[in-house]
């Protein structure tokens, strides 16, 4: 478990940000929701397919780092099929957890395996850009890979605006190593398994489009050093994080004081 100590020296982030929204915004605004609701049916194994079940191994692992106690309000963010929401209540049936998502088609799937489990996670279709919750309604905020598909400083900052006090927050996605190598190797690899695993299953024409997307969206984002820096510079205390083999993906775990 890394940690950030009070003497890191925050980076200037805003210029990072820019390039990524003017890169990226007709993807975001447009493109991604007709992705998604394409991949919605087969969204979770496709993903494990992919990551060669790195994704499914990580989703346990995160959801390990979570901790969440009886009577306490859970909101997941960019929820997708529910499946962080649904092993929270599995660990904790006396929580209460909100699912929050832009795509109704990702959502629906999501219900529908919540149901099939007899789980309660109450699904509301809307932006993390701008969170239609009040302020410190939340002692939990999860979100697990989609921090590449956002601006990712106002989300964090409506993540710190709904948290109570003592609140924490828990992220999780794939991000940019900090070798230049591995990030050679590891674009290479993306660009090979989006098309591979878009063939394999049949997807449309929006996600086969996307392929380069997938792979500029990590080169442009934020190493796990990095994404430390940025939730305590957005405000965040006690942050933390554990990163796989390759720092292609981490956990962070932060606190609002």
């Amino acid at each position: 478990m890394s940690n950030i100590g009070i003497q890191a020296r925050p980076r200037d982030f805003a210029a990072r940000e820019t390039v990524r929204r003017r890169t990226f915004s007709t993807i975001w605004n447009r493109e991604l929701h007709a992705v998604f609701r394409d991949v919605a049916p087969y969204y979770d194994v496709a993903s494990n397919v992919a990551s060669l079940g790195l994704c499914a191994l990580w989703q346990r692992r995160f959801l390990s780092m979570i901790n969440i106690r009886p009577g306490e309000q859970a909101l997941d963010l960019c929820a997708g099929t529910n499946a962080v929401g649904m092993g929270l209540l599995a660990r904790q049936p006396a929580a209460r957890v909100i699912s929050l998502d832009r795509s109704p088609s990702m959502q629906a799937v999501g219900q529908g395996l919540a149901r099939a489990r007899g789980l309660e996670v109450t699904g509301t279709i809307g932006d993390a850009h701008h969170l239609p919750f009040a302020d410190a309604s939340f002692d939990v905020v999860t979100l697990q890979f989609a921090s590449r598909h956002l601006a990712i400083i106002d989300v964090f900052h409506e993540v710190r605006r709904v948290l109570r006090p003592g609140g924490r927050f828990f992220h999780c996605d794939m991000l940019r190593p900090g070798n230049a190598a591995v990030e050679t190797l590891y674009a290479a690899y993306l660009k090979a398994c989006v098309a591979g695993t878009a063939l394999l299953f049949g997807s449309g024409p929006e996600a086969r489009s996307c392929r380069d997307y997938f792979v500029e969206a990590i080169r442009l984002f934020y190493t796990p050093d990095e994404l430390a820096l940025l939730l305590a510079e957005v405000g965040f205390d006690d942050v933390s994080f554990e990163t796989a083999p390759g720092q292609i993906l981490a956990a962070h775990r932060a606190v609002k004081v």
